[in-house]
């Protein structure tokens, strides 16, 4: 049997098989769409530089990015249609806090448990996870449970050997 791999015709005749390849995402101004088209994901998915993921019209992308996409960026445009990244709302708790020291102090017990925490105006949330809950409540922190999108502050520490150090360390042992 023969496929039509890499054929002109076959996205004609089976456009199921058409995926969209994205590697950079054009950062220019602003743009409306007279028709607009979401890409749902997940938080963990859209955290990701490689993924596949297919738009509620059934258009099929993939994507090899340099830096990972964020809610409601449009990430494709084809004639007068945008397509965006829609993220999944997921369970969080919202922790009201009355100061800046009351919230350095709940952002630093949340850290301590190493769990992902976004900052708003007047609350905190934090991942909905069962040690966080834990926590909250050993500690008589008042939270509530509710579902939204989750953005956390993506704090990024490195550690690593540079060509110099690790190099300068084999070649002693020569």
């Amino acid at each position: 049997m023969r496929t039509c791999k890499n054929s002109p015709t076959c996205t004609k005749i089976f456009p199921f098989l058409r995926m969209i390849k994205i590697r950079e995402i054009s950062t220019g101004k602003f743009q409306t769409f007279d028709h607009s088209i979401s890409l749902t994901v997940d938080r963990r998915i859209l955290a990701k530089r490689r993924w596949r993921g297919q738009a509620e019209d059934g258009t099929d992308f993939g994507f090899d990015l340099a830096v990972p996409l964020q809610h409601g960026v449009c990430f494709y445009k084809e004639d007068e249609r945008g397509y965006l990244i829609n993220q999944k709302p997921e369970k969080v708790f919202r922790v009201s806090f009355p100061n800046q020291q009351e919230a350095a102090h709940l952002a630093w017990q949340v850290g301590n448990l190493h769990f992902p925490a976004q900052f708003k105006e007047n609350y905190l949330l934090v991942e909905g996870d069962l040690a966080v809950e834990y926590m909250l409540e050993r500690n008589e922190i008042p939270f509530e449970q509710t579902m939204e999108i989750f953005q956390p502050i993506l704090a990024v520490s490195s550690h690593h050997h540079g060509p110099g150090k690790l190099s300068k360390y084999l070649n002693i042992w020569q």
